[in-house]
């Protein structure tokens, strides 16, 4: 079964022109992980939007780069049984500051970050353990992450 991808940007923000690509890439990420019948959505937004999240959620007043927040209702319609896997946050003033320090592109960190909040709605948690230059990761959730995104290597959302 398909999944449902609804894609958005904060009120009052202009509407990337890859917007329609990201959702794309959404739904062969979410394929990739095991996702069917699901309904994911993915809010771009700025930091202030994002740090206010944080500092309700996770009690940690500054921003961050990626939010996820499980839900697991489920519901039927005329298509069939749907499980609401949940909200994915990004902030869009991070990306770029991502992409310097991990000497990556755009492109690359924004796939990094759309993959790190589905494993997220998954079930999966990374502990302490981050992403750091010239180590390879360790733990379940972010091996799977490199081992998706090398998958999806040439999906380009960003030009």
């Amino acid at each position: 079964m398909a999944n449902r991808i609804f894609v958005a940007v904060q009120e009052g923000m202009e509407e990337p022109v890859w917007l329609e690509k990201a959702e794309s890439f959404i739904c062969r990420a979410a394929g990739e992980l095991g996702y069917s019948g699901e309904e994911i959505s993915v809010l771009f937004c700025n930091d202030e939007y994002i740090r206010q999240l944080n500092s309700t959620y996770r009690n940690i007043d500054a921003p961050t780069d990626v939010l996820s927040f499980e839900n697991g209702e489920e519901y039927e319609d005329e298509e069939g049984l749907w499980k609401c896997a949940g909200d994915i946050v990004i902030s869009l003033d991070t990306l770029p500051v991502n992409a310097e320090y991990f000497k990556e592109d755009r492109n690359s960190e924004l796939k990094r970050l759309l993959v790190h909040g589905l494993l997220h709605l998954n079930g999966m948690d990374h502990g302490e353990e981050h992403i750091q230059e010239g180590m390879e990761p360790e733990g379940e959730m972010l091996v799977l992450q490199e081992r998706i995104l090398q998958k999806l290597k040439d999906e380009i959302i960003i030009k």
